[in-house]
Formats: structure tokens, sequence, C-alpha cells
């Protein structure tokens, strides 16, 4: 029997659990949904990543306010992928910052990834109606940008790591507080996403640059925020491991003459034992593969994903 598409059947409710990591600083994780976070200027707020429709946002808003009353200036979103950016209508931020990476993605697939996502993980598009449209910037930057926060309050510095989960990501780093929000190029015991991934760049010198931070708080994609040099250093190396493992599997089958069915079965083989139990890794996996058989056949930049395209690779790969 094939199993049910992505995440389609995932339907019952995460508790979501608002962690205040220092003064100020604020992150929503939600048993391995996407992670939100907030982070106090001396009169305003800069929210981080808006959740994937308005009312989704405001959800999040509400248990923000019961610490905050500031009213939100900035919106920053980590990258393009649509359960991260089409709720940003309900912050009525003054401005959202994005890479220019991730705003060209926006204007190139943005639509196709919207329709894909929404058929992959259904429960996470509340109200989806209310959705106006792309998510799209008033402030763009190249490698680098920075919030002053006013006060004492230090600065955020916006960071372009190299190509990752997709070719535009971000991190937010405080350094007042070591606070690390590095999106989805990092995650703690939650599986990765690579379907529009660079897996070299991202295992190689991008976690490098995002491990160079020192953080002593990070709050990644998706799972628990890491607190402590240790717990920190774990989940960058959890996700290198993972990806490293794929790229050691997939990459073993590809040579050797094999076929994407084969680099699918052999990569479930080997990440299973350990990253099987994590959040939606059989969801992820297909797609994983897929991209990354991809890159050792040449293909640079990611394909776009369709939700023809998606229905396709999942029957062909756990159908």
């Amino acid at each position: 029997m094939s199993k049910p598409f992505a995440s389609s059947t995932d339907l019952a409710e995460k508790t979501e659990t608002l962690e205040i990591v220092a003064d100020g600083v604020y992150a929503l994780t939600a048993e391995g949904d996407p992670n939100v976070g907030a982070i106090e200027g001396e009169d305003f707020l800069v929210a981080i990543e808006a959740r994937a429709t308005p009312a989704a946002a405001r959800d999040w808003l509400v248990k923000l306010r019961e610490h905050t009353g500031k009213p939100v200036r900035y919106l920053i979103l980590t990258h393009y992928h649509a359960v991260r950016v089409l709720g940003a209508s309900a912050f009525d931020a003054q401005d959202i910052i994005m890479s220019d990476a991730t705003a060209a993605l926006v204007e190139e697939r943005g639509e196709q990834d919207w329709a894909s996502e929404f058929g992959r993980m259904p429960r996470l598009f509340k109200q989806p109606e209310e959705i106006p449209g792309l998510t799209r910037p008033s402030i763009t930057f190249a490698d680098h940008y920075e919030i002053e926060l006013g006060g004492n309050r230090g600065k955020l510095e916006l960071q372009f790591c190299g190509r990752g989960h997709t070719e535009g990501d971000i991190a937010v780093w405080h350094e007042k507080t070591g606070t690390l929000f590095a999106g989805d190029l990092v995650e703690a015991q939650a599986a990765l996403y690579t379907g529009d991934a660079f897996h070299f760049d991202w295992a190689s010198h991008t976690l490098d640059r995002v491990k160079a931070f020192g953080a002593q708080h990070l709050i990644g994609g998706r799972g628990a925020v890491a607190h402590g040099t240790e717990a920190v250093n774990a989940a960058v190396e959890q996700t290198r491991e993972f990806l490293n493992g794929m790229i050691e599997n997939v990459g073993a089958a590809h040579r050797n003459g094999g076929t994407l069915k084969d680099a699918f079965e052999a990569t479930h083989t080997a990440l299973g034992p350990k990253f099987g139990h994590w959040p939606i890794f059989e969801h992820c996996l297909p797609f994983n593969v897929q991209r990354l058989w991809d890159e050792f056949d040449g293909i640079e930049r990611p394909r776009i994903w369709t939700m023809e395209r998606d229905r396709e690779v999942w029957a062909q790969l756990q159908g």
C-alpha cells in the first residue's frame, strides 16, 4: 500500500510553546512545525518568519502580545517557502526584509511553491482564503544588513551565509544575547527539507559559517531551541550528518549506475534508524533525494516543484 502523500494526513494540532530565550527574545516552537520568533527593540518589535497564513500568524501574535505590546517595525523572512512567508500581512510591519536571492525566488517560483506546499502540508494553511497574494519585500540586500534596536538592546545582523536550504537563506544574529535564528539552515531534531537545496555548499562552508557565530541560543527552522555551546553545535552537526548521509548514499547509487529509486531506498535504509522518527522525515525524503540526484546529474539550480511534479516523484519513490 502506498503511503499518504507528504503530510496530507497529518491533521492533528501540535502543542505550541513560547519560550523567552533571553530578555526581549522570543521563540515559538511547535513539535516540529515551523518555528517563528521575535526580538524587542527599544520601542518596536522585529518579527522573524510569518507562518503560512494571516490567521496562523495572528495566533502567534496573540501569544506574543502576552509579553509585549510594541508594534512590529520589521518582519524578516529567512527564505521564500510559502509556509514561512504568506502570513506576512497579519504583522502590519513597516518593512519586510529578505535577501536579494530570496526576493528573486518569490518572483520566479512563489506561485508554484504556494500550491505545492498547500498540497503537502494543508494543516498549516489555516483560513487560506485570507492570503492576499505573494509576499514581497520592501528591503532586500545581497550579503549583510543591520538593524539597530535602540537603547541598550544592541543590533541585529542579517547574514547570507552561502547557498543551503535554498539559494537565498539568511541567518539572524543578535550578538548581545548570543541568539541565532538560523531559519531552515539548521534543524534541531527535525528532518531536513532539501528539495530546493544546494547540498554540497550547505554541508560544508555554509554550515561552517553558521557555526562560526558561536551562538549560545539557536532557533532552527523546526524543532526545539538549542541552548549552550554543546547543544548548538550538536544541532549544526546533526544537520551536517543528515546532509552527508544523503550525499554518501545518493552519490553511491548514482556512481554505480543505479536508479533514483535505488538511491531513495539506500538513503532511507541508512538514515531511517537515526532520523526516521523525526518530524516530516517520510514527507521530505523523496523530494530531497530527487533534488540531490539532480545535483549529481549536473543540474545547478533546483527545478521548480509543482503539484503535478510533487505527486509524480511521490508515486515513484513512496508509492
